[in-house]
């Protein structure tokens, strides 16, 4: 079981010094726009993950403050753990559970689980490829750390790479021997990544699929499958066949970089013709589906995060979705809301007990 008992922020967004306590596994939070309900999920967040789900660290720094800090006390599988994350004046960062500081902040992630739900989420039914890949990769790093770690791995040398690739272009000195170097170190990670991400999406897509209809309620001829290029030939034949063309580019273009998830709506690309509450149904299917993953592999529900996820959603819907991460699921959930008395009613409803916060 993981629970957040409070969480105390200081110099972070829009918060001097505050501290709440959470004494529910159902926690409301409510207030108008700006008031910082979701600064508050995004601290929750740092503890989750080391980082912001929005932005950049520095941009957390309250107005006229040089560093924050977040604490929080937290229950993991019935032992107690102090979480604290400390941005410095200096701008180095600090993270440590229990008073003791990680070597690599990867070495938390997947520590404390956690989903978030928020607005701009629906880039990842719009927007391009890079935003499906975050996703995945955000889900895949919880579970397995071997992953992490050649993702890092993976970017790190992708960087130098490109970097060799330009200089090619500006000095005119192609130095194809530290290119081999570079296409070298790079088939390890790829390839690891490559096909942990197949093997995950056999079970993963059909059951993003399923919860899509059940979420949508309606029958809908609906296509999910993974698109890589080495699904139609090797790492290595790919870099030897794309070089002449990196060159040309100053860049790599070919690669796991370059994955994406594929989501068509009768026979058509899912984005194009899809409506706003279509869409919606299909983030939130993989946001849930992303949410029992992570409870089948941990052996306990991930924390929830809803940010602000009401809007344009019709009364049903609401219901709906309410039913499955309070009732269906077992782990504790964060809700923001502009309308207290609309997320009142429909807690209400579920019969269970609730805490509201009000900002």
């Amino acid at each position: 079981m993981l629970q957040l008992h409070s969480i105390s922020i200081t110099q972070f967004k829009n918060y001097s010094n505050r501290s709440f306590h959470f004494n529910e596994r159902i926690v409301g939070i409510c207030g108008n726009n700006g008031v910082g309900k979701t600064n508050l999920l995004d601290a929750i967040h740092y503890l989750c993950f080391t980082k912001s789900y929005f932005t950049r660290d520095v941009l957390n720094i309250q107005n006229g403050q040089t560093g924050f800090r977040v604490d929080g006390e937290v229950e993991l599988n019935e032992k107690k753990e102090k979480a604290v994350c400390i941005l410095r004046e200096t701008g180095k960062k600090e993270f440590s559970i229990n008073d003791s500081g990680y070597e690599k902040f990867s070495e938390h992630i997947g520590h404390y689980p956690c989903v978030i739900i928020a607005p701009d989420d629906i880039q990842i039914i719009t927007d391009g490829s890079e935003e499906r890949r975050r996703f995945l990769d955000a889900l895949l790093s919880q579970i397995d750390k071997d992953y992490l770690q050649s993702l890092i791995t993976y970017n790190k040398i992708l960087v130098q790479r490109n970097s060799l690739l330009k200089s090619f272009y500006e000095t005119g000195n192609k130095d194809l021997s530290l290119l081999d170097v570079f296409d070298q170190q790079l088939l390890k990670p790829g390839e690891y990544i490559f096909k942990t991400r197949k093997q995950f999406l056999i079970s993963f897509l059909p059951e993003v699929k399923k919860l899509y209809s059940e979420i949508a309620r309606q029958e809908e001829e609906t296509e999910l499958h993974f698109q890589s290029e080495l699904n139609q030939c090797t790492f290595t034949e790919l870099l030897h066949l794309n070089r002449q063309r990196d060159m040309a580019a100053q860049r790599t273009t070919g690669g796991i970089h370059r994955d994406d998830l594929i989501f068509n709506l009768n026979g058509q690309l899912f984005k194009n013709i899809a409506s706003q509450g279509q869409r919606k149904s299909l983030l939130f299917a993989l946001k849930l589906a992303e949410m029992d993953v992570l409870k089948e592999n941990k052996g306990f529900a991930p924390l929830l995060l809803l940010d602000d996820v009401f809007e344009k959603l019709d009364e049903d819907r609401i219901a709906n979705l309410l039913r499955r991460v309070c009732i269906e699921n077992n782990g504790q959930v964060f809700i923001t809301d502009t309308n207290q008395e609309r997320l009142s009613q429909h807690l209400n409803v579920l019969d269970t007990k609730y805490q509201l916060i009000t900002l």
